[in-house]
């Protein structure tokens, strides 16, 4: 993604390898122009069958266009991203001067072509043959497994191939455990595995890739549309003139450039590297340490994924599973997001006070004269919404905003998408989804491997007796089964994709939950939520790594940072999976239960705000951000008898803070207090050293 520079940010706009170092994704060779054209040309095609399939679907149906889709994305894959290090004498098409790729790297694309598009020359048949495949099959179908793998690692590491390695030896070797065991099965031969990978629906070509060949790659073209229409731009440059003159205008820009920034890149980490590079210097001159800068950068590019209108990837997923409208699934994150950016807003309050930032002119455009020339760029987010909510599907509804986008452009001369920059947008939109692609495809090992075994509703129970085992009542083991289900998804996340991360939490973490009594919807969303905090969570936080660097603060300091404005949004899915309340914080029951539940739920986010931030009226002391602390929890149970304590305990911190502050007051010049951004901001750092 490629992102203008707000005006008088005084930044350059990062590079595509400096988004991508910071990125779970590995980043791509540097073509030579040459072939870089070449494969430009073939995304820029596949872009525009997967936009004439939205229309004009093939006879032959879904599993046939993602046999097609996989054999057109899984050859340029194994071109673009780097494999094994080989010896020149071995790789002697390879120029030294570029990063081309070298001999075995066609031969594998050549390879991966042909074993994909083996099936459709007798589609039918092949289905047929399901259950006695034949010896082409198995081998084409082992050749395919061995290259998704490889695409794999070079696109996102060696840990999702070695998971699903993990799964096929669980697979072909789970037969021979003690039946006596929760985890035996009849055990599968190596081509009933095959066949279940490449023939099957639960396989290679099972929901994860048509999730990625049906939704996640149109709205990859429709991010890339937008930015090469000037949007990306155009967002930055409202949010910096929006907010001028208040100590708290630097953190409120950022926050809202992050969450309109979100909507182009559709990547937590890329969007925070991206604002960080235009926004540091204008948080530097407001008064910002580097490390709480980093935290607000980080949290706010993450927020983007988890906010409506577009989300992440692994909400499309989260609709197929559940086969609801991806409206429904927007409806299902509005509340939380509004928790989310209450609790920065929040945060962003108490530092600026803590801090004692200063305003900083950020731009000399007026917001409303950007609007009223630039704020179509709004019209076609608009659209999808609107379209999906007359129940228009959300393939076809992005497709049109596509449309809509390619015109609006045209209003602006240095951003119109002549034909030039409509093909590299169209190739961009290809490009970017060629890692989620390769994910998903790798990732239907897992679901495979799942399905074949019973592997999900085997570990649920083990999970659930685990809990068991320590206590009777259903409450407690309930909680400790959403703890150990959220550790183990941030674990996960750690150190795969976040699609991949919802794929396998989803299919042996979700059957735990919904077997103690949680909905699918709200267990769903709850490993989605953790899955995308695993980019904010110690001890990798890719996010908070990447603005660490940007800022020139110490990453360790800047990932407690990073949590710390995203607290609430790690509490707040305990809430909709522990309580009989929660449900309406993902906007299900009555219009009065959601409203409510809000509102007790902001009352806990400002009390988890106090106990990160310290500071309520004046610089609040360990004793209220103590009682603050069970106050925030108790709220966020959601229960009559919960909430009517924790909100005595929050008042009591309150009182607190105020007699703190008769006590504070005659201890500095009425001149200092009332002008804390000028010479009476050192007397009140002094103040707050000295107490």
């Amino acid at each position: 993604m490629t992102v203008g520079v707000g005006t008088g940010a005084g930044a350059s706009t990062p590079s595509e390898e400096e988004l991508a170092e910071y990125e779970q994704e590995r980043p791509a060779r540097r073509l030579r122009p040459a072939l870089d054209l070449v494969i430009s040309v073939w995304c820029a095609v596949i872009s525009v069958g997967v936009l004439a399939q939205v229309f004009f679907p093939l006879p032959q149906g879904t599993q046939f266009y993602l046999v097609i889709f996989l054999a057109a994305v899984l050859p340029i894959t194994l071109l673009c991203y780097r494999g094994w290090k080989v010896p020149p004498f071995l790789n002697p098409f390879k120029a030294r001067a570029t990063d081309d790729p070298g001999i075995t790297d066609w031969i594998l694309a050549v390879v991966a072509l042909a074993v994909c598009v083996y099936p459709l020359f007798d589609f039918d048949g092949y289905l047929e043959r399901r259950q006695a495949p034949t010896t082409l099959d198995i081998l084409a179908g082992a050749l395919l497994l061995v290259l998704l793998l490889e695409a794999c690692r070079r696109t996102t590491g060696w840990v999702l191939p070695l998971f699903s390695l993990l799964f096929i030896a669980y697979a072909y070797y789970g037969g021979y455990l003690p039946y006596t065991w929760s985890l035996a099965h009849q055990g599968f031969n190596f081509d009933a595995i095959i066949a279940q990978f490449t023939m099957g629906t639960a396989g290679f070509y099972g929901t994860p890739l048509s999730v990625a060949a049906s939704y996640i790659v149109l709205f990859t073209i429709y991010g890339a549309v937008l930015d090469y229409s000037g949007a990306g731009k155009f967002f930055i440059d409202l949010s910096f003139a929006a907010f001028k003159r208040s100590r708290t205008a630097p953190g409120r820009t950022v926050t809202l450039a992050g969450f309109l920034l979100g909507s182009v890149s559709g990547s937590g980490t890329a969007t925070a590297v991206s604002l960080g590079t235009v926004s540091w210097p204008i948080l530097r001159r407001a008064g910002y340490p580097p490390e709480p800068a980093g935290g607000m950068l980080a949290a706010s590019g993450i927020g983007a994924i988890l906010s409506p209108p577009t989300l992440g990837a692994a909400a499309f997923i989260i609709a197929e599973f559940l086969q609801v409208s991806y409206l429904t699934v927007l409806g299902y994150a509005v509340i939380p997001t509004i928790l989310y950016y209450l609790g920065i807003l929040l945060a962003i309050e108490i530092d600026a006070r803590r801090h004692g930032t200063t305003s900083a002119e950020t731009s000399d455009q007026s917001a409303w004269r950007l609007l009223l020339r630039f704020g179509y760029h709004f019209l076609s987010l608009f659209v999808i919404i609107g379209f999906m909510a007359v129940d228009v599907p959300p393939f076809k509804a992005v497709v049109y905003a596509v449309v809509i986008q390619f015109g609006l452009s045209f209003l602006d001369r240095e951003h119109r998408l002549t034909a030039g920059r409509l093909f590299k947008a169209l190739a961009q939109g290809t490009r970017s989804v060629l890692p989620v692609a390769a994910t998903c495809a790798t990732a239907g090992v897992i679901v495979a491997v799942t399905t074949q075994t019973g592997l999900g509703l085997n570990l649920a129970e083990i999970i659930v007796d685990a809990a068991r085992g320590l206590t009777d009542n259903h409450t407690v083991v309930l909680i400790l089964t959403v703890v150990l289900s959220a550790f183990a998804v941030l674990i996960l996340g750690l150190a795969v994709p976040v699609t991949a991360s919802f794929i396998i939490a989803a299919v042996i973490i979700a059957p735990a939950l919904v077997q103690l009594g949680v909905t699918q919807p709200e267990a769903y969303m709850f490993i989605f939520y953790y899955a995308v905090l695993s980019e904010v969570s110690p001890p990798t936080a890719l996010a908070a790594v990447a603005t660490a660097a940007i800022t020139g603060g110490k990453v360790m300091p800047t990932m407690w940072q990073a949590w710390k404005y995203t607290l609430p949004a790690f509490l707040v899915p305990f809430a909709f999976v522990l309580t009989d309340n929660g449900a309406h914080l993902l906007g299900q029951g009555s219009l009065i239960g959601m409203v409510w539940t809000l509102l007790v739920s902001m009352l806990a986010v400002a009390a988890l705000a106090v106990v990160t931030g310290g500071w309520i009226v004046v610089a609040a002391g360990w004793l209220e951000r103590l009682v603050c602390v069970p106050a925030s929890l108790l709220l966020l149970y959601l229960a009559p008898v919960t909430i009517a304590a924790g909100i005595c305990l929050l008042l009591v911190a309150v009182v607190i803070n105020l007699v703190r502050r008769q006590r504070q007051t005659p201890s500095l010049a009425p001149d200092a207090m009332s002008c804390p951004n000028s010479d009476g901001r050192d007397e009140l750092s002094k103040f707050r050293r000295t107490r």
